[in-house]
């Protein structure tokens, strides 16, 4: 039985914390699926096509990750993904009682999908995307927090 995990986020725009935790899901899980969620509280800066075009290029060289994209609940996006988990990347403390909400949540939806919860590499620890979009909009350098593609494209919406 292949051990599929879907990876949500808004990813807007993707970081080097985010491509940590999609790398090291990928050495665990049989297939990886990218999967793009609006987030209703925040108005993003990068349409959810541009995310995945961004998405795409970042992991292009892993070969078990998809990306995907879905306006649907997680939870049954996952079940009609055949989905075994939900991969989720913590950065520290104060992100774990938020997660542990969203979990309890999905777990009462379906308990058959598990989360699993993956630390953050410590040099990505205090990296958020809301972070790396102010930065940006300075016109920072920003060479060491995101992938060339997405420094590109951030540029190009900070002209």
């Amino acid at each position: 039985m292949s051990r599929l995990a879907v990876c949500p986020g808004s990813f807007d725009p993707i970081t080097y914390g985010h491509l940590d935790i999609i790398r090291r899901g990928a050495n665990v899980f049989d297939q990886v699926v990218v999967a793009v969620f609006n987030n209703q509280s925040k108005s993003p800066l990068f349409t959810v096509e541009e995310r995945i075009h961004l998405l795409q290029e970042v992991t292009k060289d892993i070969g078990n990750v998809t990306v995907d994209s879905s306006t649907r609940l997680l939870m049954d996006y996952a079940k009609e993904q055949n989905a075994s988990a939900i991969l989720r990347g913590l950065r520290a403390v104060s992100d774990f009682e938020y997660e542990m909400q969203i979990t309890s949540m999905n777990r009462k939806l379906n308990e058959n999908i598990e989360t699993f919860f993956m630390m953050t590499n410590n040099e990505f620890s205090f990296l958020s995307s809301s972070m790396v979009k102010e930065v940006a909009k300075y016109h920072a350098n920003v060479s060491d927090l995101v992938p060339p593609v997405v420094e590109e494209a951030l540029k190009k919406k900070f002209v």
